[in-house]
């Protein structure tokens, strides 16, 4: 096999190196370019020391836009639409962004959820990384919007890690604020929703929830937890078999039928949802790594749809669970 020669643009960031981690030992993949402005001219395994003996090349500040089969975006909001009005890549370059910068599909880009739009990111050749806690409110609200079930006001609360906030240091993600601390942040105006809606407009056009969402800051490093509820006059048996069935062929999205936890899914591309029905309501759990299933891991997902390989290659990892 010809492996895929592949640039990381941001790669000194979390979701950057990440992507380092997983690709390092892709089977499909060759990196030939790790882009950083800040740590040009350094040897990746001197930065995150974790990549000792898997990969000894230097971050650089010059991109190639010929020869290369992918690109994977990882730069802040706003600055990816910059760079690609900067630099030309051939139509046949895989792009993928994870940012927000095109997640509403403009300027020909794919939204990548798999679980949802699998066929039309196996034809293309731009595709826009869904936000983490998108994902996992997508996920777990997706086959009650396509049934109809949810016709008004969908309760949603969410919890992630330090991570979620990015590598640059913030008030917020410092060690002696986020320790033995919960917070809320953008009350009811997260930015993700705006591309959750487009999803559930896409799923079924006849209903237009109302999406409540309260995210907290967690004091943990890494993951997220969803619970999102809403009237239901099923049966748990019902809603069971509507989601097993939505997700029947879902590489990574999988129905437990216990508790969860959310080091079932650190360090994992899975994200697991939970149904439980109580008082004439559904209530829907979902965990996910923020920065595998809810950043990288999902990106390397797509990548390996648009280039017709094994879904989950490269991405076999095994939770934490200690």
């Amino acid at each position: 096999m010809n492996k895929l020669k592949t640039a990381i643009i941001g790669a000194a960031g979390y979701t950057g190196a990440e992507l380092i981690r997983l690709l390092v030992h892709h089977p499909a993949c060759e990196l030939v370019c790790l882009h950083s402005k800040s740590q040009k001219g350094i040897r990746v395994d001197q930065v995150y020391r974790d990549l000792l003996g898997d990969c000894d090349l230097l971050f650089t500040d010059q991109v190639p836009t010929t020869g290369l089969d992918a690109v994977f975006l990882c730069l802040p909001h706003g600055e990816a639409s910059i760079f690609l009005k900067q630099h030309y890549f051939p139509s046949s370059t895989v792009i993928l962004d994870l940012s927000t910068d095109f997640r509403d599909e403009s300027a020909g880009f794919v939204y990548g959820l798999p679980e949802i739009n699998a066929k039309k990111i196996s034809k293309a050749k731009r595709i826009a990384n869904p936000g983490c806690f998108a994902t996992g409110i997508q996920l777990a609200l997706a086959p009650a919007i396509q049934k109809g079930w949810i016709q008004g006001v969908v309760h949603v609360t969410g919890i992630t890690g330090s991570t979620g906030a990015g590598k640059s240091l913030t008030e917020t993600s410092h060690f002696s604020y986020r320790t033995s601390n919960v917070s809320v942040y953008k009350l009811f105006t997260h930015q993700h929703i705006k591309e959750i809606n487009q999803t559930f407009q896409q799923l079924n056009p006849e209903v237009n929830p109302e999406v409540l969402f309260v995210p907290y800051r967690g004091n943990f490093t890494r993951g997220i937890w969803i619970t999102a509820y809403f009237p239901f006059s099923g049966t748990q048996v019902q809603a069971m078999e509507t989601y097993s069935q939505f997700y029947a062929e879902s590489a990574f999205t999988h129905i437990s039928t216990q508790e969860l936890d959310l080091k079932q899914v650190v360090n994992t591309n899975k994200c697991l949802l939970h149904l439980q029905v109580e008082k004439g309501q559904l209530v829907v759990y979902s965990a996910l790594d923020n920065l595998l299933k809810g950043a990288s891991g999902q990106a390397v997902q797509n990548f390996n749809l648009a280039f017709g390989l094994d879904e989950k290659m490269g991405l076999n990892l095994k939770s934490i669970a200690f």
